[in-house]
């Protein structure tokens, strides 16, 4: 049975087309975990004895400063196979980093609280600890082909 793409180079044979995919995915899952975590950890916050003053939250700029990292240097680091391996180590870190304080953050607002287990999973960082880490995944798929030429 003859493949229809058989004598057609459209680029999906070398991967660069599954390279492309991959790494608009990755942008994607990082600018929206981004974007995410300044909406509900914003660094710069109303000052309540000065109103029209803002403070500086050195916490939120923590849960800031991981996903931006991840947009803006992570991601270009894998658009390249010299500096693949960078974008893979940083990735995993951010990963691992992400996962910790996001579960001590679920630990620490859950804690205590009487909730059924369906309510610690969908009221926790859970939901986005997957996200988390199906952005490792998709770094992953794209180191993998990097090392496949």
């Amino acid at each position: 049975m003859q493949n229809i793409h058989d004598g057609v180079h459209d680029g999906v044979h070398d991967g660069s087309m599954t390279k492309r995919a991959l790494l608009l995915a990755l942008f994607l899952i990082a600018l929206g975990g981004f974007l995410l975590h300044y909406r509900i950890h914003p660094f710069m916050v109303p000052d309540k004895a000065n109103p029209g003053a803002l403070l500086f939250n050195q916490n939120n700029f923590m849960a800031f400063i991981f996903p931006l990292v991840d947009v803006v240097l992570v991601t270009p680091l894998f658009a390249f196979r010299r500096t693949a391996v960078y974008g893979f180590l940083l990735n995993g870190l951010i990963a691992i980093y992400g996962t910790v304080f996001m579960a001590h953050f679920s630990i620490a607002q859950l804690g205590g609280k009487s909730l059924p287990i369906e309510g610690w999973i969908l009221r926790s960082t859970f939901p986005d600890i997957a996200i988390l880490w199906g952005d490792f995944f998709i770094g992953k798929a794209l180191y993998d082909l990097h090392l496949k030429g």
